[in-house]
């Protein structure tokens, strides 16, 4: 029996030998691909150079498919984190092939065949040939492109597995790729690929009818906030919008195309369905050939405070307010998901690089929660390994040498009936993870020395490590992972997002309310690569607005600041006056930033800077004594 390295080897001589591929020795995907490469006149030895749209193009179709990159974006972050090894580059191309981003490690970008895939590219099999991108777009559906399988020999050291994604309608929105070395092929890669592709179909689904009824239910109860869930979107008379490709598998044969009505598929009413859905989280249902579901109304709450503004009444309810700008689609999508969850005390875990905004995504997590508790954040990097036990669960009178007399609560108990928010959860010493698991396994706290007890938590951890490589190594625990991420979101680096200027805007009005940026200004700003994301911007706005005199900064105070970034480190060029003027400005940029994170108090923001009240004061004042 021939092995697959010695079949492709015979396919390759049998097309070289008369100019057609053996249909036994490949798969019909391929044979059927390299069949259409013949027709189409491209030759195996001569592979047409990648046809490069220009960036301005590239620019433009980007911003026209904002909402579902972004989405794709912050799936291609997690599915680059789960795919362990290196020399992978995950890839999304919009539905005619035109690759648009890329996330790739250093040993796949240095790869003298990773030359060619960069943003820009065209990647249908009519240039490219068979291929992962151009062969999944053709045949809208998943595929592996292995080794030589490639038409083109130039990419037969590659393995590519490429999924489609589908738009609400049916119709193909874009392309997910991995790909990587022949030699880092791994097995459970295309499972990883297809459950991407299907969470951005779902992010999608949930954006576009997010002002209609979200329905999303299973046969089982447990998968029901799974990726095997059925969503339906029905309007408020009950007639059917859409549904999920899971929902169309789930209700095979019944009537559930839209136009058809709830009851057409339900024997459950559509309106004591949606009651109950109001004052339940989960309800049962049965469709029309008696099979029973589990099933609960996403947007119950969205939805029923959209009914009661319809409504005349006394007052308006008020929304869910937040300070998390989430103008771009992929990041509304996230929040609306942290939302939900957190009304339903789901674990959430958010990962994202430094200074994306995992701890205002975190508060708005508690606002929309309605907890009536504290929000309490923990730095887990900052807590010492022998305190942090007794910091996080409390310890009673006398417990150990050097213990607070009357004993504490601990921090678990001073969020009890709030929120606890476990940044830099990554850095939580091995021996307190299983302390910590065995809390999330019955939600009691067991004080040092003390007696146990229950607390009511909504727990949040943030990230901006890889725990997948932390569990590989040994420094993280699986199942604890698996416990703190119920739902997993990650947040995309400032680079990535649709929403700049809102953001730009939204920092400048916090620092100055007053003060405005020109188009100029924020077109300059996002030309800058933010290594340091939302955090490094709000320190640029903050020097800009002391050096701008008046209430509107152009994009030549952009020009000027950034320009002399660098004295704002100190490298000993700065002297005499000089010198202490650039203190100063860097001791008030860090109160004004300080000032506007605690919502300008000042007792706050002297607590958090270890400063006195009058240094605040005087920062204010702009005085420089």
């Amino acid at each position: 029996m021939l092995t697959a390295s010695r079949r492709m080897d015979n396919a390759w001589m049998t097309l070289d030998q008369r100019g057609s591929p053996p249909a036994e020795l490949l798969s019909a995907d391929i044979y059927d691909s390299w069949m259409r490469c013949i027709s189409l006149g491209l030759d195996t030895l001569r592979p047409p150079s990648p046809e490069l749209v220009s960036s301005a193009v590239l620019r433009q179709e980007q911003q026209r498919c904002s909402l579902i990159r972004g989405l794709a974006l912050a799936e291609m972050h997690t599915l680059h984190q789960q795919i362990a090894g290196s020399n992978f580059m995950i890839a999304f191309a919009n539905a005619d092939g035109l690759l648009l981003d890329i996330i790739s490690d250093s040993s796949f970008s240095d790869a003298s065949n990773a030359a060619s895939i960069r943003p820009g590219t065209i990647w249908t099999e009519a240039i490219c040939g068979t291929n992962g991108l151009g062969t999944a777009a053709y045949l809208k559906r998943a595929i592996v492109v292995h080794g030589g399988e490639h038409f083109f020999s130039r990419y037969n050291n590659l393995t590519c597995i490429a999924a489609p994604i589908f738009a609400p309608d049916g119709e193909l929105a874009g392309i997910l790729d991995a790909s990587s070395d022949c030699m880092s092929r791994q097995a459970h890669t295309q499972a990883l690929v297809a459950m991407a592709a299907t969470q951005i179909e779902n992010g999608l689904f949930r954006e576009h009818h997010r002002g209609n009824i979200l329905i999303a239910f299973h046969n089982r109860g447990e998968y029901l906030h799974t990726l095997s869930a059925g969503l339906l979107a029905v309007d408020n008379e009950g007639r059917i919008l859409a549904a999920n490709r899971a929902a169309s598998v789930l209700l095979h044969g019944l009537p559930a195309s839209p136009g058809r009505r709830f009851a057409d598929v339900f024997r459950t009413k559509f309106n004591a369905f949606v009651d109950e859905g109001r004052r339940k989280e989960r309800q049962r249902l049965e469709d029309e050939v008696g099979s029973q579901f589990v099933a609960t109304i996403e947007n119950a709450r969205q939805f029923s405070m959209m009914q009661a503004i319809s409504r005349p009444r006394p007052s308006t309810p008020k929304d869910v307010p937040t300070q998390f700008v989430s103008a771009d689609p992929a990041i509304a999508s996230v929040v609306q998901r942290v939302g939900v969850a957190a009304i339903r005390r789901m674990p959430i875990l958010i990962r994202g690089e430094t200074g994306t905004g995992k701890e205002q995504l975190a508060r708005h997590a508690h606002t929309a929660s309605g907890r009536a508790g504290a929000f309490v954040p923990v730095n887990c990097a900052a807590l010492p390994d022998s305190l942090i036990e007794a910091e996080l669960f409390g310890y009673a009178d006398g417990a150990f040498t050097g213990a607070k007399k009357g004993g504490a609560a601990g921090l678990f108990k001073e969020a009890d009936g709030g929120t606890l928010f476990l940044d830099e959860i990554g850095d939580m010493p091995v021996t307190l993870q299983a302390v910590l698991l065995r809390f999330l396994d019955d939600w009691t706290v067991r004080p040092v020395g003390g007696t146990k007890r229950q607390v009511d938590v909504l727990l949040v951890s943030a990230t901006n490590a890889n725990l997948d490589d932390s569990i590989a190594k040994g420094r993280f625990r699986s199942d604890l992972l698996f416990r703190l991420n119920t739902l997993e979101v990650t947040l995309p680096p400032l680079r990535e997002r649709s929403d700049f200027a809102e953001i730009a805007r939204h920092l400048i009005h916090k620092i100055d309310p007053l003060m405005d940026l020109t188009e100029g200004a924020i077109d300059r700003l996002a030309e800058v690569d933010w290594d340091g994301n939302i955090r490094e911007l709000r320190n640029v706005l903050s020097r800009l607005s002391l050096a701008e005199p008046g209430d509107l900064i152009d994009e030549t105070s952009v020009e000027s600041v950034l320009a002399h970034s660098g004295s704002v480190r100190l490298t000993g060029k700065a002297v005499g006056g000089g010198l202490k003027a650039n203190l100063h400005e860097i001791q008030r940029s860090h109160v004004l930033t300080a000032y506007a994170e605690t919502g300008n108090n000042i007792s706050k923001t002297a607590r958090r800077l270890g400063v006195s009240r009058n240094t605040i004061y005087r920062a204010l004042r702009g005085n420089k004594d």
